[in-house]
């Protein structure tokens, strides 16, 4: 099973990102932001969408996409391939929690491990 874990928001400054979005939204950091990441959450309780806010390079404003969260992010991975979906190339840190696909129309998102 899939469920919208967070829409990640590419900004070029996170901190003024932080201002921003917390104030328009009542949200509020989920934990000690950093200069390059950001998880926002409501700031009444927890239920809501995430905002996750990444540094990005691009000047581009199309710099977004979906966090898709897995309890079993394999089988959900082979799922969404057989849909339609394809593997990204992409430089994978040591302690990735992520898988990184395209839809069909070539937009990228990510299947989250949120497993055991």
């Amino acid at each position: 099973m899939l469920r919208i874990g967070s829409i990640v928001w590419g900004v070029q400054d996170v901190p003024r990102g932080v201002a921003f979005w917390t104030a328009a939204l009542n949200y509020r950091p989920r934990e000690e932001p950093d200069d390059t990441w950001a998880v926002l959450i409501p700031a009444e309780g927890t239920e809501g969408v995430q905002i996750a806010l990444a540094r990005v390079g691009s000047e581009k404003a199309r710099r977004h996409h979906l966090d898709l969260y897995a309890t079993d992010q394999a089988a959900e991975v082979e799922r969404l391939v057989a849909l339609g979906a394809t593997r990204v190339e992409w430089r994978y840190p040591p302690d990735a929690d992520y898988v990184v696909l395209a839809d069909p129309d070539g937009n990228r998102f990510c299947v989250i491990d949120r497993g055991e």
